[in-house]
């Protein structure tokens, strides 16, 4: 445990976690996007509506889900509709105020690759796991959320493989997107909003202990940085606990903890 009391992971859950807030409905990705959900659902915003893809509605899951398809999240759903309802009417629909998703990489403007690194399509050196309902997501939700660890191999000035689209360079290819695209990248050293005008993404907060220097270093591309940087504040002794208990119980019920990546 370094010396903060708290990891940069857990620094990274909880500032995702404060985002969501009220009764938002939120198409959430499994993994560290699930982690954060759940955290905001359990502390601070228990009437959020938590969907997931496989089209349940109103998951309170005692633990992290391993899968979209895991008992946990229909045992514990208001309801469970058919996975072309899930897109078409709630998604499709305009019913999904946020979309939290991961990557595994991420380009300036949004764009997320989980699919190939290296290689070709038909032979990469990696091949990951894929769209899912990612692509569709992150057109229609009214806003975007994405949550990643920082580093070089996931910040990149292009990438591999275009999974899930947020902006380009030229207006034309950014008006297929029905709400307002990926607006939040949060990461295990700050926060990243999007530019209302150019859609690139700009710096906003630092976590505490990190320093521009190092963020700027991580990142492929020219990072542009706020004037004035915020200071996100550290986890609250309540919220780390509510955050080891929920992973705690994921360790148990499935032998090893639900993290996220």
């Amino acid at each position: 445990m370094p010396k903060a009391g708290y990891t940069p992971e857990e620094m990274m859950t909880v500032a995702a976690a404060r985002k969501l807030t009220g009764r938002a409905v939120c198409f959430v990705g499994i993994g560290l996007p699930s982690a954060a959900a759940n955290l905001a659902r359990i502390t601070h915003a228990p009437e959020v509506v938590l969907i997931y893809e496989s089209g349940t509605i109103g998951a309170k899951p005692h633990v992290l889900p391993l899968s979209i398809g895991d008992g946990e999240l229909a045992d514990t759903a208001d309801t469970v509709v058919s996975v072309p309802e899930i897109f078409r009417y709630w998604l499709q629909g305009g019913r999904v105020d946020v979309g939290f998703l991961g990557a595994a990489q991420i380009d300036k403007y949004g764009q997320i690759n989980t699919t190939i690194i290296g290689g070709s399509y038909e032979k990469p050196k990696v091949r990951l796991p894929g769209a899912g309902g990612d692509p569709e997501i992150a057109t229609s939700a009214k806003e975007v959320w994405i949550v990643l660890n920082h580093s070089k191999r996931n910040f990149v000035d292009k990438l591999a493989f275009v999974t899930s689209s947020g902006y380009t360079t030229n207006p034309e290819e950014n008006s297929g997107a029905r709400g307002r695209g990926p607006t939040t990248v949060i990461t295990d050293l700050g926060v990243m909003d999007s530019d209302p005008r150019t859609h690139e993404l700009i710096l906003m907060a630092l976590h505490p202990g990190v320093e521009l220097q190092e963020v700027t270093d991580k990142t492929r591309w020219d990072l542009k940085a706020a004037e004035e940087l915020e200071r996100t504040a550290a986890p609250t002794e309540y919220e780390l606990r509510a955050l080891r208990d929920l992973h705690h119980r994921t360790s148990i019920a499935h032998g090893a903890p639900a993290s996220g990546g």
